[in-house]
């Protein structure tokens, strides 16, 4: 056989090999999921060819079974984390059989291995070490000597014994030192023990107490509570946890772990002391140094890493959800508005935008101290409401927003003939980076960084998808301990947050950013680009197909993205719906099949035709998947629609309280602002929006405030108590009457 052959050969066995690993993936992701082989490995196969989520969970839904966005990230990212696991388990096995020291039962431990980290204490006795007092010793030839006493003999003398290990040229002078050098060496083995740091960190994650203190118990800080502050680590909430990190990094903590060493020491000591001999205290005495010097610390870091990474999993999951929420929020269509952008010295800065969006005119007031020009400049706003007919006034959240709020509620209430009037209050978190951005500078060349963000404060009411893409994602505050996570594994997560949305609403490919188009299905920032050249080159475009003129939008970007771009009045009346063009010719055999034509889409004599028929039989008929059919049927009956609209508006205000003005028992309207691990913070019209924790939320247990409100969400609430000094108010969603709502209110 020629080298060439052994070669090829070699090359097929690598590859039956990864087949193998491939499909005992598959096996394992479909088991920790509760899905079927069948749905685990089409999805796989669905990735592997290119297709996004987005267009998986939307247009392969008879391959997939049905499986949703969740779901499919789910299998994503289990099979990305074991396929890497496998590729870890061959590159260790390849590098310890170079050092000629695998066994086949080392090889198949390995291969058995379910996590990284197994892997990575089977590796850890053969891994490359920088220099420890182990591989001095060992240079010292004291290797034997440590092998001597883990024999653990019954008769001899250590002292004596190490005595002919004394050596000027090897730089061992003394007996005692030879002894110290061998056990040395048998403590690192012990520490590199894959059965005993698995032992002691289950044991560790079980006992350890977080323990904090203050460097100086004298300074004020924000983390007073935590000065003296001890908690079983793995009961301590992810909030928490990222408190004390962030407490530790400033200088202000000193965190540690504290565990019983005992019950270690006796795990140790049965696995290494077999019973009495000559060795057995010497033995003891490693046992303990090697515990406290080399795996305590080594077992804590990684124990706090383990604890960081799951407090940094929720905080990324809750601005997750939070974020989804807030981008989801129904559109205000219609509607002039006039964003206001607070501020003092510098004076509120105003937009007025017409109800596409278009900027009409910007101009500047100062109501606000330390100027107070109020007089002027509610002439000013009465002058823009009268000239543009403005409905809506739209006020940024930052600094000065509440006295802007007080002086804008005067200038509605002057304008008695005018009931429509109203203001709201919209979270202008990330307004200021955007303002700064090159995208800001060339949507608004002419005008300062505060005339942009007045422009964005408005737009966002109007359309808050499309506004929001615009700023990176995490500049938009809807989270907790933001700052404080992998702000990679942050953009990873957002990033796709941010496209689910945006496929899950579908942009009009005539008027959207390229913002808003870079994170359709399959486009990337360079297409999203393009698509806009090309429409200010040619003008709209009149029909999906046109996309593919687009440059560098191939086949396979087009069949990712068409289904979620929307062309409204174009030549075919169904490049307006999600139905994707490859189902066009089933709308066609569909509308034949019930005697109908284009003419009739979104109208109800073909949704009371819809109505009548069975998907699932007239699917068979058409040839196609009863979801697909489904999906198709739903379009035809609403083309245009927007699942945001179907969600209630956001409240509207014409009068503003103030903090002195609520007392408990007080019934108010208010939007869920943020979501957090203890409550959610609600804007009811006061400086501060009020907490209400996460025992208030309903009468009966809640798990997590998730579960029963959304960023945006209306919510009734009621008072329970108002701190004036600090600023804060206490709220329940408790109906009054109910015992616990009381008791907390009279707390």
């Amino acid at each position: 056989m020629t080298e060439q052959d052994i070669n090829i050969q070699a090359e097929e066995v690598s590859e039956q090999q990864k087949a193998e690993e491939q499909e005992q993936i598959v096996r394992q992701v479909a088991k920790e999921l509760n899905l079927s082989p069948k749905q685990v490995r089409t999805t796989i196969s669905l990735l592997d060819e290119g297709n996004t989520i987005p267009f998986i969970a939307r247009y392969r839904k008879e391959m997939t079974g049905e499986l949703d966005e969740n779901q499919l990230r789910g299998i994503e990212e289990r099979n990305t984390y074991l396929r890497g696991l496998a590729e870890r388990k061959r590159e260790v096995i390849r590098i310890i059989d170079e050092q000629g020291k695998l066994t086949k039962e080392l090889a198949e431990s390995i291969r058995q291995a379910v996590k990284l980290q197994e892997v990575e204490d089977l590796y850890r006795p053969y891994r490359q070490k920088r220099k420890t007092r182990a591989s001095v010793a060992k240079e010292k030839g004291l290797e034997p000597l440590a092998q001597w006493l883990l024999s653990q003999p019954a008769k001899g003398d250590p002292a004596a014994e190490a005595a002919a290990y004394i050596s000027e040229d090897k730089g061992v002078a003394s007996a005692e030192e030879a002894l110290q050098g061998a056990m040395d060496i048998i403590a690192e083995q012990l520490a590199d023990d894959a059965k005993i740091r698995v032992w002691v960190r289950r044991y560790t994650m079980d006992h350890a107490l977080i323990v904090s203190e203050a460097k100086d118990t004298e300074q004020e800080s924000v983390y007073e509570m935590y000065y003296n502050y001890r908690e079983l680590a793995k009961k301590m909430p992810p909030h928490r946890i990222l408190a004390i990190n962030r407490g530790e990094r400033e200088g202000v903590l000193k965190i540690g772990l504290e565990v019983p060493p005992e019950p270690v020491h006796t795990f140790m000591s049965k696995q290494v002391i077999k019973g009495a001999s000559v060795t057995a205290a010497l033995l003891q005495t490693v046992i303990e140094d090697a515990y406290k010097r080399l795996i305590a610390p080594s077992i804590e870091r990684e124990l706090r890493g383990e604890l960081t990474e799951k407090a940094e999993a929720q905080a990324i999951s809750i601005f997750s959800a939070n974020l989804r929420s807030l981008l989801l929020q129904p559109p205000v269509k219609g509607k002039t508005v006039l964003g206001v952008d607070p501020a003092y010295r510098t004076g509120c800065k105003l937009a007025v935008v017409d109800d596409t969006g278009k900027l009409l005119e910007v101009a500047v007031t100062y109501p606000t101290p330390p100027n107070n020009k109020k007089k002027e400049a509610a002439a000013k706003f009465h002058e823009l409401i009268d000239r543009y007919g403005i409905n809506l006034i739209c006020i940024g959240n930052g600094t000065a927003s509440r006295e802007t709020e007080q002086f804008v509620a005067e200038v509605i209430a002057e304008r008695k003939n005018q009931e429509e009037l109203a203001y709201l209050i919209v979270n202008e978190a990330g307004a200021s980076v955007y303002s700064a951005s090159k995208l800001a500078q060339e949507e608004f060349p002419d005008l300062d960084v505060a005339e942009r963000s007045a422009a964005s404060i408005a737009r966002r009411l109007q359309d808050p998808l499309a506004e929001l893409v615009k700023i990176e994602p995490k500049a938009i505050g809807v989270g907790q301990y933001q700052h404080d996570v992998s702000q990679k594994h942050l953009d990873e997560s957002l990033k796709v947050v941010v496209e689910s949305a945006v496929n899950h609403v579908g942009v009009d490919v005539n008027t959207a950013s390229s913002a808003l188009l870079s994170y359709v299905s399959g486009v990337n920032a360079t297409i999203a680009k393009n698509i806009v050249k090309f429409r200010e080159e040619n003008g709209k475009f009149t029909s999906r197909k046109m996309l593919q003129k687009v440059p560098r939008l191939g086949a396979k970007t087009f069949e990712q993205c068409v289904g979620f771009m929307r062309i409204a009045g174009g030549e075919n009346p169904l490049d307006y719906t999600p139905i994707h063009p490859e189902s066009y010719d089933v709308v066609n055999r569909l509308f034949a099949e019930l005697g109908l034509t284009m003419d009739q889409l979104g109208t109800k004599e073909l949704a009371d035709r819809l109505a009548a028929v069975n998907p699932e039989e007239l699917a068979s008929k058409l040839g196609v998947g009863a979801p697909t059919l489904r999906d198709i049927m739903d379009s035809l009956v609403r083309p245009g629609r927007d699942p945001r609209e179907e969600l209630p508006p956001p409240i509207f205000r014409k009068d503003v309280l103030k903090l002195e003005d609520l007392v408990p028992g007080m019934e108010l309207q208010g939007t869920v602002r943020n979501v957090i691990d203890f409550g959610a913070f609600v804007d009811i019209g006061v400086k501060n929006d009020g907490l209400v924790h996460i025992s208030q939320l309903s009468s009966g247990y809640v798990k997590h405030p998730m579960d029963v409100v959304s960023v945006g969400d209306n919510v009734t609430v009621w008072v329970l108590n108002v701190d004036e000094k600090k600023g804060r108010v206490g709220l329940t969603m408790r109906p009054p009457g109910s015992s616990e709502a009381a008791s907390a209110g009279r707390s």
